[in-house]
């Protein structure tokens, strides 16, 4: 539990980071998104995720980034 809080923590953290950072780009990107096809985004999510989740599954089973 107390590593899925410290993950939790550092998403937040990455999350925030660009809007803290770039509020004025932040803002013009929100923009751009707004007008993508949803179908487009939902790609990119998926895409996003199964990525993530081998980045996970690869550090956790093979130790590849230790």
């Amino acid at each position: 539990m107390k590593l899925f809080i410290t993950v939790l923590g550092l998403v937040m953290v990455m999350e925030g980071l660009p809007y803290f950072a770039f509020p004025e780009k932040m803002q013009v990107l929100i923009r751009q998104i707004e007008e993508m096809p949803p179908n487009y985004l939902r790609w990119m999510g998926l895409t996003l995720t199964l990525i993530g989740l081998t980045i996970c599954y690869l550090a956790q089973k093979t130790g590849i980034f230790s």
